[in-house]
């Protein structure tokens, strides 16, 4: 027999308390030596049925594991390129987690486009760098087959170009990326009600009188009494009653003006 089962009692390599036992000591060494990392499926809200493409996917929920981050001596792929579109920041790097906390904390038909494992196109927030980084390829046979069985997910991911999508995880570090970056207009829309009906445009009386926001029928004839219009005009010679042109000079010493013959 290929397998000597006096020392080998699980079905191939390894039996259960084995793999149990090497899978707790990869979780406990990822938390050593990892970092507290959001993982932030997507969801995805207008996909393109032809190109297969999601134009406004949206990210609301957050879960946090720890991660390892396999380049310790900087990012991997091609850097900073200059092309024609500008400059182009390609860092890449390789997170590893354990699958036992994935199950646990994220994998859920509900939570994920693809269920069973880490989807591409999720995301993954790093406090320690303030940086997102956008899942390209989901490693499930690295190490291959260790005591029969694979403990972890290696995730090839790069650096995520943001380009308005909804982000809502009620974590304020990560929900401010959209208030800093969105081009969306919705985000700075003004309701002309709120939740109660009244109008927003309109604030509420104080001492009989009502404070506007904005008053579309205001006229120059509903000016303050207390106004400097009037002697500013006077001043400048609008006023037909008066001789003063201190400010506007409509004589031959202006030469824009009239020219009195």
């Amino acid at each position: 027999m290929a397998v000597n089962h006096y020392f080998q009692g699980g079905n191939g390599i390894g039996s259960q308390s084995e793999k149990r036992l090497y899978e707790d000591l990869i979780i406990e060494n990822l938390k050593i030596h990892g970092h507290d990392c959001y993982y932030l499926p997507r969801t995805i809200v207008n996909q393109d049925l032809i190109l297969g493409e999601d134009v406004a996917s949206k990210f609301d929920d957050s879960y946090l594991l720890e991660m390892y981050m396999e380049t310790t001596e900087g990012f991997a792929g091609e850097q900073e390129l200059i092309n024609k579109f500008g400059l182009e920041i390609r860092e890449d790097t390789t997170f590893t987690i354990s699958k036992r906390r994935f199950e646990t904390a994220v994998d859920n038909p509900a939570n994920l486009i693809k269920s069973g494992r880490p989807n591409e196109g999720d995301i993954i927030y790093m406090p320690l760098m303030n940086s997102f980084f956008e899942i390209q390829f989901v490693e499930d046979q690295e190490p291959f087959f260790q005591l029969g069985q694979l403990p972890v997910y290696k995730l090839r991911v790069t650096r995520w170009e943001y380009s308005s999508e909804r982000i809502d995880t009620g974590i304020t570090d990560i929900d401010a990326a959209e208030d800093k970056y969105t081009l969306d207009q919705l985000q700075h829309q003004v309701s002309l009600e709120n939740e109660v009906g009244s109008l927003l445009l309109e604030n509420d009386s104080v001492d009989g009188e009502n404070n506007y926001f904005l008053l579309e029928t205001y006229a120059l004839q509903t000016q303050s009494t207390y106004a400097d219009n009037t002697d500013l005009d006077n001043q400048a010679g609008f006023d037909t009653a008066s001789t003063a042109d201190d400010v506007l000079d409509f004589t031959e010493r202006n030469p824009f003006g009239d020219v009195d013959f």
